[in-house]
């Protein structure tokens, strides 16, 4: 059976490990030895559009995970991934290590932390944690895998059909950057909006009707992200406005982790997101005042707890 590491237990990384048990042999590494103890006790649950209760092992020490683990899911924000992947580094020396955070650059973090095959992937999906050892699966949305360093187009596909066969969504790519900055310019864009006007992601951001709506600032943004791709020689996979209108029509008010993170005085994923985004802007000589105008707004907001 194959051995799966998931780092990090979060939403996404209880949806994750929890499914995947079901297929395969998984380990979560949890940062609390109380988390570890809970779910090697009580087993992980999945309410919502899943339901069942997964048997898996646990720990908080990287040291005790299984060295022939062949797949590792880094499940952590990307506000954690330093500390995560140096805690890894000598460690499980025959797994390929797939990403999983949101914006650019999660893979070249990693890949300073050890020699492991490198996937990258996005999800689309999410869920909401209500404890330790319970998980609630809300959307059923995607997760998009390519390779990235030492992996080819076949481990991407045979990582996605893992996931696929525990019951989630998966997709496998030869080259996820097209899919990537799709996500990119939609989080560095809706992320960001939230973060500002405390607003969940609901009909606001789509509605163009009259001239206060905020659709069209949302509009605007995403055409500064969509310039900055087109420089970039990236095809888009996915139109970032039309996922916003989508995801406005599901009818479920939907609270972007950046809007989570300020409500909450935590620190937000911004640099890996919309910084991301406006330094590449930077470095291709495409402007992008509002998506400027949004970062500094929003690093400005979390300067006003964490300071």
């Amino acid at each position: 059976m194959t051995k799966v590491v998931v780092a990090g237990a979060g939403s996404i990384g209880s949806l994750l490990a929890a499914h995947l048990a079901q297929v395969a042999d998984v380990t979560v590494l949890t940062r609390r030895e109380e988390h570890a103890a809970a779910l090697r006790e009580r087993g992980l649950r999945v309410s919502g559009r899943s339901d069942f209760t997964a048997s898996l092992g646990a720990t908080s020490d990287p040291g005790e995970l299984p060295a022939d683990a062949d797949l590792t899911i880094l499940a952590c924000k990307g506000t954690d991934l330093v500390p995560l992947a140096a805690s890894l580094e000598g460690t499980l020396p025959q797994a390929t290590v797939m990403t999983i955070q949101n914006g650019l650059g999660a893979e070249d973090i990693v890949a300073a932390y050890g020699e492991w095959p490198l996937l990258s992937a996005v999800t689309f999906m999410s869920g909401t944690r209500h404890g330790d050892a319970h998980v609630e699966y809300v959307l059923d949305t995607a997760t998009w895998i390519g390779p990235y360093r030492g992996t080819t187009e076949e481990d991407a596909k045979r990582a996605a059909e893992l996931i696929e066969a525990s019951g989630l969504k998966a997709e496998a790519f030869p080259d996820l950057r097209p899919a990537q900055w799709s996500k990119l310019i939609f989080n560095a864009t809706v992320n960001g909006v939230a973060a500002l006007t405390n607003l969940p992601h609901d009909f606001h951001f789509a509605q163009t009707n009259d001239l206060a709506d905020l659709g069209f600032l949302v509009r605007d943004l995403v055409d500064e992200g969509k310039a900055v791709a087109t420089v970039a020689g990236v095809e888009l996979h996915d139109d970032p406005w039309e996922m916003n209108v989508v995801a406005t029509q599901r009818g479920h008010r939907h609270f972007p982790s950046m809007l989570e993170d300020v409500e909450a005085k935590r620190p937000t994923e911004l640099e890996l997101i919309n910084g991301a985004l406006v330094r590449e802007a930077e470095r291709l000589a495409v402007g992008v005042p509002l998506q400027t105008a949004v970062y500094r707004l929003v690093k400005a907001r979390e300067a006003s707890y964490s300071e």
